[in-house]
């Protein structure tokens, strides 16, 4: 480890090393739950292309495995470090590059946070959808990691539909650039879609062209209340049958909802059994709304109320937004699962989420982008019970289990990492699993890009 550190050095500067244990401590792991972290050898924090390449020359020819970095907000586990590990932290590399208003993009590094470039591209008319939860604090390189979503994502699709070019650091030091930066190209394989969602087990993403689309009009939202979670549903599938396009459809359940009421004393209806939240961005939003509302009330809304204006549709997306950190304070720990399944299934996936709660005894909220069948139940425990945790993550996986007897994924957004290697197993087959390890050993040969990641 010695001799690692200091040819780390030889073309870093002294600030980008960090060997020190109380400092690198929380670099070991990011928010996941029941995800075991290894003990880190060192931490690098480069700032230009050329010092990732070091790191991964100097990596590659000493065999030490590298596991990169964003902001450590994900959800699987996925940028724990494994031991004798080299971390790649790119927060440091967070610069916008460039915004081209003619042809819609933004040329990003992996550390620019994700609302500081929506920010950014907003004072030139344009927007940049993709908008996780943690968007105040992840980064661009960890949204393309995970493949990120986030609330707006029924209407304008997730982060892989806004990669149009990469350069990728690879295992061995050599910069790849992929995709391009023009409106339409199909020239060989896709390579930019394949890094989109690896989770840093192929290559270190440097630099990032990304597509933006006009900033739309304001955006005005409405809650409606509804005496069960099959009947929100009902009207989620009506909305869509009827060819709808809300920019937001989100759904919370009684759960959910109390434990946002608990800590932000916002006042939502604490008798409501589920609340679907809708917003449209539209040249005329009210009028939308208003139909959407006579939808949910066909379906057997108790209540429909629409937001007068946008300082009362952000506050309608605040309680959304605040679902998980309302949940974690519950109990000691959370296990946020990501099942994704058919719009059709979704009914039935929260009404069995419920029976797997009451089966185990334990809370287990949910939250969902309704529009796109994307559920996160939230498991709550407590971490010092043994016989509870045990129960926690027992219910986490019939869930995942669940999602895909009905026909899903067992993520929709928050990724593989440590947390789901078994069941991506399963929704692969051997076959697909087979594949896709003969892909990441073309990547990399000798396996030290995020080992014990996804396979």
């Amino acid at each position: 480890m010695d001799d690692l550190v200091t040819r780390l050095r030889v073309a870093l500067p002294a600030d980008a090393v960090l060997t020190d244990p109380d400092i690198t401590g929380p670099y070991a792991h990011d928010m996941a739950s029941f995800c075991a972290a290894g003990t880190l050898a060192v931490v690098v924090l480069p700032r230009t292309v050329e010092q990732v390449q070091h790191v991964m020359r100097t990596a590659t020819e000493l065999r030490v495995p590298v596991v990169p970095q964003g902001a450590r907000t994900g959800l699987s586990g996925a940028a724990n470090a494994s031991d004798d590990c080299v971390v790649l932290s790119l927060v440091k590399m967070d610069r916008i590059l460039e915004i081209n208003p003619v042809d819609r993009t933004a040329v990003v590094e992996p550390g620019v946070v994700n609302a500081t470039l929506s920010r950014a591209v907003a004072e030139h008319g344009l927007y940049y959808p993709p908008d996780p939860s943690s968007w105040e604090q992840c980064t661009i390189g960890g949204n393309i990691g995970t493949a990120s979503g986030g609330l707006c994502c029924v209407k304008y699709g997730v982060t892989a539909e806004y990669v149009l070019g990469l350069e990728v650091v690879l295992a061995d030091g050599r910069l790849l650039n992929t995709g391009r930066r023009t409106a339409k190209g199909v020239a060989g394989y896709d390579l930019t879609r394949l890094f989109v969602g690896s989770e840093g087990t192929l290559g270190i993403v440097v630099r990032a062209v990304l597509g933006l689309r006009p900033a739309p009009p304001g955006q005005l939202a409405m809650a409606a209340e509804f005496p069960s979670t099959a009947a929100a549903c009902d009207a989620v599938c009506a909305i869509m049958e009827r060819g709808r396009a809300p920019s937001l459809l989100e759904l919370m359940d009684r759960t959910s909802v109390r434990a946002v009421n608990a800590m932000t004393r916002m006042g939502l209806p604490e008798t409501t059994e589920a609340l679907l939240l809708a917003a449209f961005d539209t040249a005329d939003p009210a009028a939308d709304l208003a139909a959407v509302g006579e939808l949910c009330t066909a379906a057997g809304a108790s209540q429909v109320v629409p937001a007068e204006d946008a300082a009362e549709s952000e506050l309608l997306l605040q309680a959304r937004r605040q679902a998980l950190p309302a949940m974690e304070k519950i109990r000691s720990a959370t296990m946020i699962d990501d099942v994704c399944v058919p719009r059709s299934q979704l009914g039935a996936m929260i009404d069995g989420t419920a029976a797997i709660a009451d089966k185990y005894d334990l809370t287990i909220g949910v939250c969902a982008h309704a529009g796109d069948g994307n559920t996160h139940p939230v498991v709550c425990f407590d971490a010092a019970d043994p016989d509870e945790a045990r129960r926690a993550r027992e219910s986490f996986d019939e869930i995942m289990g669940l999602g895909l007897e009905l026909g899903g994924t067992i993520t929709g957004e928050h990724g593989v990492g440590v947390l789901k290697k078994e069941w991506l197993a399963r929704e692969l087959g051997p076959v697909g699993l087979e594949l896709q390890r003969g892909i990441k050993a073309v990547f990399d040969p000798e396996g030290i890009l995020n080992p014990g990641k996804l396979f």
